[in-house]
């Protein structure tokens, strides 16, 4: 599950927003925060653009997309797929509503209107099972389009082998 999730920019290492934890923090999580922020501090834009940091209980994912760092604190148990999936979705949104503002943001957590966007997406992907059966129900929906497909091919093919073996009956009469 998705714990905690921050943005801040590279430069400086300026959080830009974060998301508002409802729950009661664990105090392993609350110092695994701090230590984050030592790491963001150090980034550079020359930094590894993705990476997985796993501490204990805990895994630190990061993507770097311009200006700005995507973080968020995730169970060890949580697939990496799915917390960088997150990420990308949290980075396009972000991108999209403030890219040009980044820069200039003067004050930690300016952008903390981006909190509720932060918050809908932590509940899309807060349950990794539910993520999971529903990418298996999708496939499941495929796969039936796909044969679905597959029938309709074959009846043509049929129709279009009728048609020439009618036509090729007439040549001959």
């Amino acid at each position: 599950m998705v714990r905690s999730t921050t943005i801040f920019r590279i430069s400086d290492g300026l959080p830009l927003a974060a998301s508002v934890d409802d729950e009661t923090t664990e105090k392993a999580l609350t110092e695994y925060k701090q230590q984050s922020k030592l790491i963001f501090r150090r980034l550079t834009p020359n930094s590894e653009p993705a990476c997985s940091i796993e501490s204990g209980d805990y895994t630190l994912h990061y993507l770097i997309v311009g200006p700005a760092i995507y973080m968020c604190i995730c169970d060890s148990s949580y697939p990496r797929k799915l917390a960088f999936s997150y990420l990308d979705e949290l980075s396009k949104e972000f991108q999209r509503s403030y890219g040009d503002k980044i820069d200039s943001a003067q004050r930690p957590y300016a952008f903390m209107g981006f909190d509720t966007f932060i918050s809908k997406t932590t509940r899309l992907y807060k349950d990794s099972r539910s993520l999971t059966n529903g990418q298996q129900q999708g496939a499941t929906q495929l796969d039936q389009l796909n044969e679905n497909l597959k029938d309709v091919t074959r009846i043509m093919t049929k129709n279009m082998e009728d048609l020439l073996w009618r036509g090729d009956s007439l040549d001959r009469e």
